[in-house]
């Protein structure tokens, strides 16, 4: 690959788990008077990103991330606003982009863009990386996703994708939406679920589907190192089972983004319970909801 700084090696241990220690921005009382920027960046460390949407921008406030290995960075995920100009994810993702290069100069260096799923508040920003120079946007729609991680052939195989060093191994896990995918970054042990699972109303398309990625991510952590389960929204309060209501601006007491894989086990404990009559159920840190 011609001349380069040395490799970071990315297939060193899993770093113990530790809290990711940020204060998200979370909306407020008046969203015109909202101070806080469109986007907020997370370092988790050099090499890994969580960027959080603007509330004020869009209520959605989704969670995007950003992972960079030897030969190309991946974003997964483009949050819930076409424009540039209120929501400058291009702008702050090239930033990124050439601060990492400036420590760890290479040529040619690439990025992907991948999505969790095709619901407009995890694509519309795809269009900002239309026409950036060695960019690769797979789409969210399962035509073009899932020939790209070969669940056509295989719906239940585990596609890895190769940043250079940084093995990401990814799964169709559809319920939510048909064409969901979750992440497992061995480098730093996030399972990132999109919106399949995370502190706020899961919302079902199909029950058994839903049922079945539970379990199929219950028995793929089993066999992992996993320090942190990372979804795409914070919709709950810090009381247990209560939600914000939809379309709220101003979160002042959320839970964290992150939670465990013993959250795996209580969402399927709830299933189970359940059964095959899907209703409405109110976890500590979740609501089950059936329907889209």
């Amino acid at each position: 690959m011609g001349a380069r700084t040395s490799l970071v090696d990315f297939a060193g241990a899993t770093p113990p788990p530790r809290p990711l220690g940020v204060r998200w921005i979370h909306g407020s009382p008046s969203a015109k008077h909202n101070t806080d920027p469109d986007i907020q960046v997370h370092a988790y460390d050099e090499h890994t990103y969580v960027l959080r949407q603007n509330m004020a921008i869009d209520y959605e406030a989704p969670f995007l991330f950003l992972l960079f290995g030897n030969d190309r960075a991946v974003l997964i995920d483009t949050g819930a606003t076409a424009s540039a100009e209120y929501f400058p994810l291009r702008h702050v993702v090239d930033g990124l982009v050439a601060s990492w290069l400036d420590r760890h100069p290479r040529p040619g260096y690439h990025l992907l863009v991948l999505h969790t799923h095709p619901h407009g508040d995890h694509v519309a920003g795809d269009g900002q990386f239309a026409d950036r120079p060695d960019t690769t946007v797979v789409g969210a729609e399962p035509a073009t996703a899932w020939p790209y991680f070969g669940f056509d052939d295989d719906p239940d195989g585990v596609a890895r994708v190769d940043l250079g060093g940084r093995v990401l191994e990814c799964l169709a896990t559809p319920g939510h939406h048909e064409a969901a995918v979750t992440y497992y970054d061995p480098w730093t042990g996030f399972l990132l679920t999109g919106d399949t699972v995370y502190p706020g109303r899961l919302y079902v398309q199909d029950w058994k589907a839903f049922t079945r990625t539970i379990d199929r991510l219950i028995d793929f952590c089993g066999e992992r190192t996993v320090t942190h389960v990372l979804g795409c929204h914070i919709e709950m309060t810090r009381e247990p089972g209560v939600d914000y209501p939809i379309r709220t601006v101003h979160q002042p007491d959320e839970p964290p983004l992150e939670l465990t894989t013993g959250h795996l086990d209580e969402i399927r404990a709830a299933l189970e319970e359940i059964g095959d009559r899907p209703v409405r159920r109110a976890l500590p840190l979740f609501v089950l909801c059936p329907g889209a």
